[in-house]
Order: structure tokens, then sequence, then C-alpha cells
């Protein structure tokens, strides 16, 4: 008899017969003690597993980090290419992206389950070959929190949810608390990538800007995560840039973009990979993402905006000694 068995069996001896039984047949038999989930997925389509997974493939970034933060890594058999945090899914197997995903081998795991988002090409695939696909789609904050109680239910574990979701909470409260006044209402623009594609006032990283006190310089009748014309973003002249800092480095090479206010007075972020990829992932982590873009704005408060001309690199230079 095994010490779990056995601590089942001590603590079923003070119950009447019928809980003893039942407790026993939990210890020898534990998917017995689950109900069947049924879950209705972000395409409207009706999940249902005979019980929560116990082998799980990712295929979102943001989708591992919310299975790990639930408290279930140890379900996760394989994840995309991307996938990064926390650090003990690097030594999965990497099943390629959402567009590139590595049928035969996703398949030869067995998962009970596939994450996908909506813009997943693998869907109808993976499904015709009897697979189980679970397809979630987070914008906004609203999102993030739905698609973490989707995941805790079907993971059997719903109250996790609660708790990551408060400590998303707690996090961005403290970051909204530390954001100097003087930048209220301050517009800011957002690079997702060097499209340009900006992070619009409807998007995750939008909502989180505004709840730190700033405005957004993209229109929120652009969508949530608008293609821009280059043009339009240095007619839109913001008071503060923020992006990965490969591409901020770059953006004065940009046609007309040198003639950017933020740019060469030093209103600027730049980002390092790894902050980057914190700030684009709605997931359990955002409210650490809030404290980055915190962070960002208490430096660009703690030193006033300097006159350079177009072309000069110090701004650039600045802004990676604050990250």
């Amino acid at each position: 008899m095994t010490t779990q068995l056995a601590g089942y069996v001590l603590r079923a001896a003070r119950w009447p017969a019928s809980g003893w039984a039942a407790c026993l047949l939990v210890a020898l038999f534990p998917a017995a003690a689950y109900a069947e989930v049924s879950l209705r997925d972000d395409r409207g389509a009706t999940l249902v597993l005979a019980a929560p997974p116990q082998r799980i493939v990712s295929l979102l970034p943001s989708l591992t980090e919310s299975v790990c933060a639930l408290g279930a890594c140890a379900r996760l058999v394989g994840t995309d290419r991307f996938s990064n945090w926390p650090a003990s899914v690097l030594a999965l197997p990497k099943l390629g992206g959402l567009d590139d995903a590595q049928i035969e081998r996703i398949v030869a795991l067995k998962p009970d389950v596939v994450l996908v988002s909506a813009s997943a090409r693998v869907t109808d695939r993976l499904e015709a070959l009897g697979l189980k696909v679970l397809v979630l789609e987070s914008r906004d904050h609203a999102d993030v929190k739905r698609t973490l109680a989707l995941l805790a239910q079907m993971l059997g574990t719903p109250a996790q949810a609660e708790r990551v979701a408060a400590a998303i909470e707690r996090d961005t409260h403290a970051a909204v608390a530390r954001v100097p006044a003087g930048l209220h209402g301050k517009r800011v623009y957002f690079e997702v990538d060097a499209t340009p594609f900006a992070a619009g006032p409807g998007s995750f990283i939008g909502e989180t800007l505004t709840r730190l006190g700033v405005a957004n310089a993209v229109p929120v009748e652009l969508g949530p995560f608008p293609k821009l014309n280059p043009e339009y973003v240095v007619r839109l002249q913001p008071d503060i840039v923020m992006a990965n800092d490969r591409n901020l480095a770059d953006m004065t090479k940009r046609p007309g973009w040198a003639a950017l206010r933020a740019l060469r007075g030093g209103q600027s972020c730049g980002f390092t990979s790894e902050r980057y990829e914190l700030l684009i992932r709605p997931g359990p982590r955002m409210g650490e993402a809030a404290g980055v873009l915190a962070d960002c704005l208490m430096a660009i408060a703690a030193e006033p905006p300097i006159a350079r001309p177009p072309a000069a690199k110090l701004p650039v230079e600045r802004a990676r000694r604050h990250e």
C-alpha cells in the first residue's frame, strides 16, 4: 500500500462505510473522481472531454503560460517553438507554431487536448485526425480572465483562476500607483511590430496603458491591433513611443520618422526581447507587464525631454539603460 493510499484509508476509517468506499475508489481510480468536462470555446464549438486532460499540447505562448500559472505545467507534453516561460517548458518537445505546426509529432504525443488561437491554420486538420482542440482568443483583460477561467475549468482546478486573476489585479494596481501624475494623459504609441502594427486602446496592451493613466495615440475605431501607414504614425506625433529595442533603434531611419518629437526628445522606451515578449502576451503575467510599462514611464518622467537632431542615437541608448 502506498503512503498516499494509506493516508486515504486512515482518514476514511472515521467515516461511514459509504464514505470509506468512495474514498478508496478515488484513491485507486483517480479519473473516476472527475465528471465529464464540457467547454464552449471562442469559435462557438463545444468540446467534451471524459475527464480533465492529463496530456496537453499548447501552440501559443500565452496559453502555455496560463496552463502553468494554473498549476498544471506537468500536464504539458509539447508546445510551440516560442513558448519559453516558465523555464521548465524549454525542455518540452517544440512542435512548430500556429502556421506550421508539426502535425505528425503532435499526433504521436497522444494529447488529450490541443490548445490553439483562433488564427491557427491547423485546427481543422487536427480535428480531422481525431484530436480534441480548444480554440481560445484573448484580446483584452476580460478575455484573459475568461480564458483563465475556461482553462481552469478544463483542468479541474477552478479556484486557481481566481487566484491568478487576483494576482494580475494586485500587480496592476501597484504599477498604477507608481506612474507619475505628470504623465497622465500623454499619448503613447506602442508598436507591436515594424510593419507597423500598433496596440490600440481596445487591446490588452492598450487597456493596461489606459489603466496606467496614459492615453493611446491610436484611435479606438482602428481596432485592437491595427496595421498603420507609416506616414500616419508621423502625423499622430505621439508624446511617447514604446517598442522592441531593435525596432526603436531603427525608427529614425524610416521615411519621415526622424521628425517624431518623442524620438528626438528621448521620450521613448526600447524593451529587450525578454521584456517585450512579456508585454505582448495576454496571459497570467499581465500584472508584471504593467510594472514594466510603469518602469518605462517613470524613467521618462525622471529626465526632461531633450532637443536632439533627427539622427541622434542618444534617446535609444538612454531608453536601453532604463530597461
